[in-house]
């Protein structure tokens, strides 16, 4: 969404503050009332007019429901310097920098950190390009660059990933060394399960010891990561649903990962109702808060009380706009096929996760675990917003968004790693009656994709 180009004052910015699309509604309906009753009269003999009179109706429909679901913005149009661009800056720096190391830095005789080094070298510089050069998405809070910033380091990723891909397992397992010394070692995976008794007695200290056992740093991790997917996600529905279909999968792939082992408690308790429903539950909340919340920006000098300054500088973390998802994957077969596949590629990052750090031989705790999850953490509400409006409003978004489409290369890709680096774990047979189980629920989700598009 544009910022406006005309300036106004403080009064008329919170006069203006209005609601979820009230105004644009309003002319959107008489937009509608316009076709129905306006110059292409419904009893009209022209076959062309009733044409363009249907479709002027569709597209009116199609625009109310889009406005629906946005809110109003108004921005005072102020452009300060931390808007601007700084393209001649950032290439002045970095040209001082290279001339620095080629002048006046002696280049060290160690072949490997010459190494290191100029592919450290090659990407700041890309990154470089990327955050003054690259196209904005869909996000500009807290400033653009942040975003262009995470895209330069998603294709990165991806370069990175498709080195590995095209290495033998022994050389890419112990290129991680290169890294990080400490990786290239086989390393046992913990198993959750054991006793599963929630209450025991026979322990007279702690009978509750199985339960604090469970406890450690994906606890915590756990809540803040379903916080983070409902803001992506948007939808209380699809939120649960992957949230009891991984849980399905971790009893369904457990003969393959010791680390999926869960007592029963651990999964349907600890997981599904207490990390994840409470994470989802807040999420919500916070939606709610941010559906109502009025976006009006001001220029930081134009507001006169420090407070109102301070609030404004920390609104400059808030979403300049807001979006309200309806993804209905019952309206028609197209939205129903791009549901079933954000799913998909939902639950795939989530299997690569555990899959990735076990053939690439890296313990759970390690940092980089934790910097692939603020990786997604990052690109991957750019990613559902982008897919989001190439899904509902395929008019004017007519390919696939940027962020979007690298984050399906992502996924893709880390599991082809998983696959080439130790196919024999992901070949052991699934168990007979587990089989059943998927096999049962797909019947039921093609049968049901027929009655819903094509027999109804």
């Amino acid at each position: 969404m544009t910022k406006s180009e005309s300036k106004k004052s403080g009064v008329a910015a919170i006069n203006a503050a209005t609601k979820c699309a009230t105004a644009s509604s309003a002319a959107t309906t008489a937009a509608v009332e316009q076709v129905k009753n306006g110059s292409v009269e419904s009893g009209s003999p022209n076959p062309g007019a009733q044409s363009r009179a249907s479709v002027m109706k569709q597209t009116s429909r199609e625009s109310l429901h889009r406005k629906n679901t946005e809110c109003e913005v108004f921005d005072d149009g102020t452009n300060t310097f931390f808007w601007r661009a700084h393209t001649v800056t950032v290439l002045f720096i970095l040209t001082c920098a290279l001339v620095y190391v080629t002048l006046l830095e002696e280049t060290p005789q160690d072949t490997a950190y010459n190494t290191k080094r100029g592919i450290v070298a090659s990407i700041l510089v890309f990154l470089c390009f990327g955050v003054t050069q690259a196209k904005d998405g869909p996000f500009t809070r807290p400033h653009p660059a942040y975003w262009r910033f995470w895209l330069c380091v998603t294709v990165v990723y991806e370069l990175f990933l498709i080195f590995i891909l095209f290495q033998t397992v022994h050389d890419g397992r112990q290129f991680m060394k290169y890294i990080d010394p400490k990786l290239g070692v086989p390393l046992p995976e913990r198993d959750y399960g054991g006793n599963c008794l929630m209450y025991d007695p026979g322990n007279t200290t702690d009978p509750f010891h199985n339960i604090w056992d469970k406890m450690d740093g994906f606890v915590p991790a756990h809540f803040l990561g379903w916080y983070i997917k409902t803001l992506m996600i948007r939808d209380w529905w699809m939120c649960m649903i992957i949230s009891v279909m991984f849980e399905f999968l971790e009893y369904s792939l457990e003969h393959q990962l010791p680390n999926f082992s869960e007592c029963w408690w651990d999964h349907w308790i600890m997981d599904v109702l207490v990390c994840n429903g409470l994470g989802i539950y807040c999420g919500m909340k916070t939606l709610a808060w941010l559906s109502m919340k009025p976006y009006q920006w001001q220029g930081l000098w134009n507001i006169p009380t420090y407070k109102g300054k301070i609030k404004r500088i920390a609104f400059q973390f808030t979403p300049y706009s807001w979006v309200k998802f309806e993804w209905k994957p019952a309206s028609n077969l197209r939205r129903w096929l791009a549901v079933l596949g954000i799913i998909f590629m939902f639950l795939l990052a989530e299997l690569n996760t555990f899959y990735l750090k076990f053939v690439l031989w890296m313990p759970p705790e390690h940092y980089l675990v934790l910097l692939r999850l603020v990786f997604f953490v990052n690109v991957g509400g750019v990613a559902m917003r982008e897919i989001y409006d190439f899904m509902d409003d395929p008019k004017f978004h007519k390919k696939l968004g940027q962020q979007a489409w690298l984050v399906a290369a992502i996924t893709v890709t880390e599991f082809l790693i998983v696959v080439k680096y130790d196919p024999n774990t992901i070949m052991l047979p699934i168990p007979f009656f587990v089989m059943q189980c998927w096999f049962l629920g797909l019947i039921l989700i093609f049968t049901w994709t027929l009655w819903r598009f094509f027999i109804r």
